[in-house]
C-alpha cells in the first residue's frame, strides 16, 4: 500500500490536464509481501526476475544473495604462475570452478585472497562477539546455532601430509560454504563475485562481477558530458560491475541502486591498456552509445575481465551483423499472430496484459488512457487505464514511453495521458521524449507502437493505444446505439447533449450498446481532436458526422522475438533515462533484458498464434534511440527485389522513387525496377497498392483550406504519376501496358445515418507489405523518407516468413504457399473484394487474369461508376483544376434527389475498392502557398 509520504499532491479532481513537473508520487513503491519473500527464500532453481525491481529492498531486508537450501561447491583446479611488482618473487593464481544450483562460474584468486577472507571472517566473528548491538542480532544467533567451528586456513595436518596446496585451499573453501555464517558474509560474497544480480534465472549464466572504479563521462550523446575533455573533468566512483550475456551494468552495492546498463550492439569493444583509457589497470567498454572506462587492481585482472567478457559477448546475437542490417537476427519457430484492424487486436491485448507478472512496456505515438480494448463497454473492466490500475495493484512494474509532442503542430496531448497514468500509482512510470530544445528535435516523431507483457509476448504495429483506432471488418459509419447482431434492430433514443465532465462510471455503461464513446467516435477530416482532457465529450455529432473507419495492421510475437522489442524498448527507455535530467532519479528504474536463454518458457500464450521466422526491424538514429539503423528500408527493398510473382502493400503513405534532392528512399525505384524485369523476362507480376484517398488532416478539398492534405497528396502523385521520377513515367518502355502490373486503389464504404444515406472514405493507417504468399512485413513504418531513413522518426517492424508450405495456386499453377502468410492476403483480400459475403468470388490465385482484371479492378472500377453517381465523392478524376472541383462539388447528388434509386445503385456495391483518382487536380501545383505555415515549413516534414 502507499503510504502518505509519497503523496506529494492531491489527485485531481479538475478536468484539465495539469502541469506534468510536478508528479503525485515522489518515490517508487518497494514492497515485497511475505509472499513474495517467502518465495525468494523458498526458489531453488533461480531467483524470480522481480528481484531486479526491488534491489534496494531486498538489500535492506538483509535478503540473501545465495539461494537459501541449495549447496555451493567449489573445485581448484588449475594455477597460473605470475609476476609480482617486484620482479623477483613468482606467485600462484588458482582457478576456482564454482557451481550453486544451476549457476557455473570461475573465479581466480591469489593465496593472499584467501588470507584476506580468512581474516575479514575472523574479525567479523569476533566482532558480533564483543559488540552486542541490536542490528547483529540475526547473526549472533546464527553463530550461536553453528555446529562447527570455522575450518583452518592451512587444513588439518592430515590434508596438509597428503594434498598438494591447492587441495587444502579447496577443501578450506567448501568448509566454509558448508557453514551459514560464512557463506552469507559480506567477505565471501565478494571473494565469489556474488551479488544481488547472480541468480535470475531470466538473466541467463551468472556472468562476471566485482568490484570497479569506473570514470564518469564517455557518452556519444551530445549534452552528456562535461564541457572540456581534460582529465580534470573527470571523477571517479566505486562501483559494481556485473555482465551478462547480452549487457554489463555496474550498481551502488551500498544501496543496491542500479547505476548505468551498457547493452552490446555491433559496436561493442573492449580495449585494454593506458592508450586507450588514460589511466593504469584501464579497461575500456565502447558501444554505440557510451566509451565506459574502469580501472582495475591489476594488469592480471584488466586481462581476465577483458577475455571474460568478449567471451559472453563474442556469443551475443546483437554484437553479430544481421540480416538487413537489423540489430536482431531472424527467430526461428516463433509463435505469431497477425491482426488487421483493432478490434482482435485489442481484445487480444486486454486478454495478454491480464496476464503481466512482472513488466508491461508500452510505447506509442498516441495513447488515450481512456479507450476500452473490448466493445461494447458495459462497464469499465477493460479500460485500459483500469487494466493498468488493476496491474500495478498486483505489483507489475508498468513503464510507458510516449512521445512529447509541438503542441503548436499536434493535438494529441501526451501530458494529459503522462498524468492520468501517473497519478493511479506509484509502479506505473511515464516518459515523455524527446525534449525539442535540448535535443533539436522539432521534425521527427517517436511513432512506433509497442506492447510487452514480461519481456515474453509482444504486440506491434501501426496500432495506437488511442481513440479511433478500433475497427471491425464492417468498417461501420454510424454509432447511435444500435443493437447490433440481434434479429430485432431497435434505435436508441436520439443523442443528447454531449456529457459534461472527463469520467464515466460503470453505471453510466449498463446497458450500453455503442461502440465509440465520446472522442473515440470521430472523423479528423472533418474536425481533428480537441479537448482530450475530456474524453467522454463528444468530438463531432453523430447524429449528422459519419464517423471515419479504420484499417489497420499489427502482429503479435512470442519467445525471443518478444524478447528483442523488449530489449528495443529498454535501449530507449534508458537512453531517455540518463538524456533527461528529470528522469535521473531512482523512481525511474534502468531497465534490464532478460536473457534469451529462457525465452521459450513461455507462461501464457495468445490464442490462434502459429510458428513462423521472425525478424524484429527498426527506424532508429542517435537523437531518438542512441543508435543508428535502417533495416526496415532495407526488408522492404530486398523483399521486393527477391518477389517472384506479386507485392501487397497498404500503407497510410506512398511517398517514394529517390531524386537525391527531396526524396531519397528507393521503395519506388524497386518497384520499377522489378516490373521492368518481369517486362522483359515476359513474366507475369502484380503489384497491389492500398492507400487512403485523401491524407489524414483536417480540411475541406473543395475550400482551398487543405494546404497539408495537399501537400502530401504532391508528394504522392510525385511518387505514382507525376514529373518524370514517377513510377509510371520511369515504366514508359511498356506505355499503356503498366496497368497490367500495377493497380493504386483506395477503400470508400457507405450506410445510413439518421434517415440520409453517407458515405466516407476509410482510413488506411497499415503499414505493411505481403509478397508471394511466404513472408510479410507489419509495423509502423509508413512508406516514406519520415519513416523509412532512420534518422527522422523511430518506427518499429516485424518481417514474418513462413517456414511451413501449404498446397495453393498461383498463375493457374500448383503453388506451395506459407500458410500463415496465405491466410493474412486472404483476409485482407476477401474483404477489399467481397469475397467475404460473396463465396463465388474466388481469391486463390492472386496473379491470375480472372483475379487481376475480372475481379480486383473490376469491383474497383464499378464501385467508382456507383459512388460518383450517388454521392459526387471527392476526390475523383473529374477535378483537374480548383475549379472543375468546386462545379463538381456543387452538382446534385442522386442521395439527395432520389434517395431510393440511390440506396438501390448501392446494392451492387461490391466489396471496398475504388480506384485511386490519378487524375485529381493533375493541372494544379499541390504544394502550399509560401506565404501559409505549411508553405513555410521544411519540405522534409511532408516528406
Amino acid at each position: 500500500m502507499t503510504g502518505e509520504e509519497d503523496v506529494i499532491e492531491p489527485l485531481a479532481h479538475e478536468t484539465s490536464a495539469q502541469k506534468v513537473s510536478r508528479r503525485r508520487f515522489s518515490r517508487d513503491c518497494h514492497t515485497l509481501s511475505p509472499d513474495e519473500i517467502d518465495g525468494l527464500m523458498s526458489s531453488s532453481d533461480g531467483r524470480p526476475f522481480l528481484v531486479v525491481h526491488h534491489l534496494p529492498e531486498i538489500k535492506e531486508k538483509g535478503i540473501p544473495y545465495l539461494i537459501p537450501g541449495v549447496p555451493i561447491t567449489c573445485h581448484v583446479d588449475n594455477t597460473e604462475k605470475y609476476t609480482t611488482r617486484s620482479k623477483v618473487h613468482v606467485g600462484t593464481l588458482y582457478t576456482v570452478r564454482l557451481t550453486h544450483g544451476p549457476f557455473h562460474w570461475t573465479i581466480k584468486r591469489k593465496y593472499k585472497h584467501f588470507q584476506e577472507l580468512h581474516r575479514d571472517l575472523y574479525k567479523h566473528k569476533m566482532m558480533l562477539h564483543f559488540m552486542p548491538l541490536g542490528k547483529f542480532a540475526k547473526e549472533r544467533h546464527m553463530l550461536r546455532n553453528m555446529s562447527e567451528e570455522m575450518p583452518s586456513l592451512h587444513g588439518t595436518e592430515r590434508t596438509r601430509r597428503t594434498s598438494s596446496k591447492m587441495k587444502y585451499l579447496e577443501e578450506y573453501l567448501n568448509g566454509l560454504l558448508e557453514n551459514r555464517f560464512c557463506r552469507n558474509d559480506h567477505s565471501m560474497l565478494e571473494f565469489l563475485s556474488v551479488g544481488a544480480l547472480s541468480f535470475i534465472t531470466d538473466l541467463g549464466p551468472k556472468g562476471l562481477e566485482g568490484p570497479i572504479v569506473k570514470r564518469s563521462g564517455g557518452h556519444r550523446i551530445q549534452g552528456l558530458n562535461c564541457i572540456g575533455h581534460h582529465q580534470i573533468c573527470f571523477r571517479w566512483s566505486r562501483r559494481w560491475l556485473v555482465v551478462k550475456d547480452s549487457f554489463l551494468l555496474y550498481m551502488n552495492r551500498d544501496n543496491g541502486s542500479i547505476n548505468f546498463v551498457l547493452l552490446f550492439d555491433p559496436e561493442f569493444k573492449v580495449k585494454v591498456g593506458r592508450a586507450y583509457t588514460d589511466t593504469k589497470y584501464g579497461v575500456c567498454f565502447e558501444n554505440f552509445a557510451r566509451s565506459l572506462i574502469i580501472k582495475c587492481s591489476s594488469y592480471r585482472q584488466t586481462h581476465w575481465w577483458s577475455h571474460e567478457i568478449n567471451r559472453l559477448a563474442d556469443s551475443c546475437d546483437y554484437v553479430k551483423p544481421q540480416r538487413f542490417e537489423s540489430f536482431a537476427p531472424p527467430r526461428a519457430d516463433t509463435l505469431t499472430k497477425w491482426y488487421v484492424n483493432g478490434s482482435g487486436y485489442f481484445s487480444d491485448l486486454a486478454d495478454a496484459l491480464e496476464q503481466a507478472k512482472e513488466e508491461i512496456f508500452i510505447t506509442d505515438w498516441w495513447l488515450s488512457p481512456e479507450i476500452y480494448l473490448k466493445r461494447p463497454a458495459t462497464d469499465n473492466y477493460w479500460r485500459l487505464d483500469e487494466i493498468l490500475r488493476r496491474k500495478a495493484e498486483q505489483g507489475v512494474k508498468i513503464c510507458v514511453l510516449l512521445y512529447k509532442e509541438v503542441e503548436l503542430a499536434l493535438g494529441i496531448n501526451s501530458e494529459h495521458s503522462k498524468r492520468v497514468l501517473m497519478d493511479m500509482h506509484p509502479n506505473i512510470k511515464v516518459m515523455r521524449h524527446p525534449d525539442h530544445v535540448s535535443s533539436v528535435v522539432f521534425l521527427w516523431a517517436h511513432h512506433e507502437k509497442m506492447v510487452a507483457i514480461d519481456q515474453t509476448v509482444a504486440f506491434v504495429g501501426g496500432i495506437d493505444l488511442a481513440f479511433g483506432r478500433w475497427d471491425d471488418n464492417h468498417y461501420r459509419l454510424t454509432d447511435l446505439g444500435l443493437a447490433e447482431n440481434s434479429e430485432k434492430t431497435k434505435v436508441d433514443d436520439p443523442p443528447s447533449e454531449p456529457v459534461q465532465g472527463a469520467e464515466t462510471n460503470s453505471e453510466d455503461l449498463i446497458g450500453n450498446s455503442k461502440l465509440w464513446l465520446g472522442k473515440d467516435y470521430s472523423n479528423f477530416v472533418k474536425k481533428d481532436w480537441v479537448q482530450l482532457d475530456k474524453p467522454f465529450e463528444d468530438n463531432i455529432d453523430r447524429s449528422q458526422v459519419p464517423r471515419m473507419p479504420w484499417r489497420d495492421l499489427a502482429a503479435n510475437l512470442h519467445g525471443k522475438a518478444a524478447r528483442d522489442l523488449a530489449r528495443h524498448f529498454i535501449q530507449r527507455w534508458n537512453f531517455t533515462k540518463i538524456f533527461k535530467s528529470k528522469y535521473k532519479d531512482d523512481f525511474y528504474p534502468y531497465l534490464l533484458p532478460k536473457s534469451q536463454c529462457t525465452a521459450e518458457d513461455l507462461p501464457f500464450t495468445v490464442p490462434g498464434a502459429r510458428k513462423a521466422r521472425v525478424q524484429v526491424l527498426r527506424s532508429a538514429d542517435r537523437w531518438s534511440t542512441g543508435t543508428c539503423e535502417n533495416s526496415i528500408l532495407n526488408a522492404y527493398l530486398q523483399t521486393i527485389e527477391k518477389s517472384e510473382h506479386y507485392i501487397y502493400i497498404e500503407n497510410q503513405f506512398f511517398i517514394s522513387c529517390s531524386d537525391g534532392k527531396t526524396v531519397y528512399n528507393g521503395i519506388g525505384d524497386a518497384i520499377v525496377n522489378r516490373i521492368l524485369r518481369a517486362h522483359r523476362e515476359q513474366k507475369k507480376y502484380r503489384v497491389y497498392i492500398v492507400i487512403p484517398l485523401l491524407p489524414g488532416f483536417e480540411g475541406d478539398v473543395t475550400s482551398g483550406e487543405a494546404n497539408a492534405i495537399n501537400a502530401i497528396l504532391h508528394f504522392t502523385y510525385r511518387t505514382l504519376c507525376r514529373g518524370n521520377h514517377s513510377i509510371l513515367s520511369r515504366l514508359g518502355e511498356i506505355k499503356d501496358q503498366w496497368t497490367e502490373y500495377i493497380t493504386v486503389c483506395g477503400l470508400r464504404t457507405h450506410a445510413q445515418l439518421s434517415e440520409s444515406l453517407v458515405t466516407e472514405f476509410i482510413y488506411v493507417h497499415s503499414k505493411a507489405l505481403i509478397a508471394d504468399d511466404r513472408c510479410y512485413i507489419i509495423g509502423s513504418a509508413n512508406i516514406n523518407d519520415r519513416s523509412m531513413l532512420g534518422s527522422r522518426d523511430s518506427e518499429l517492424a516485424v518481417f514474418v516468413e513462413d517456414e511451413e508450405r501449404v498446397p495453393s495456386v498461383m498463375d493457374g499453377q500448383e503453388y506451395e504457399a506459407g500458410p500463415v502468410t496465405l491466410a493474412l492476403r486472404k483476409e485482407c483480400f476477401s474483404v477489399l473484394v467481397g469475397s467475404a459475403s460473396d463465396p463465388s468470388i474466388n481469391i486463390d490465385d492472386p496473379i491470375s487474369d480472372d483475379f487481376f482484371f475480372l475481379v480486383w479492378n473490376q469491383a474497383a472500377r464499378q464501385n467508382d461508376i456507383i459512388y460518383d453517381r450517388v454521392f459526387k465523392c471527392l476526390p475523383c478524376d473529374k477535378a483537374h483544376t480548383m475549379r472543375e472541383l468546386k462545379d463538381y462539388s456543387c452538382v446534385g447528388r442522386l442521395c439527395d434527389t432520389d434517395p431510393e434509386q440511390a440506396a438501390e445503385e448501392l446494392k451492387a456495391i461490391r466489396g471496398l475498392l475504388v480506384h485511386f483518382p490519378l487524375k485529381y487536380l493533375n493541372a494544379e501545383n499541390l504544394l502550399p502557398p509560401l506565404g501559409t505555415k505549411e508553405g513555410m515549413a521544411p519540405v522534409g516534414l511532408w516528406t
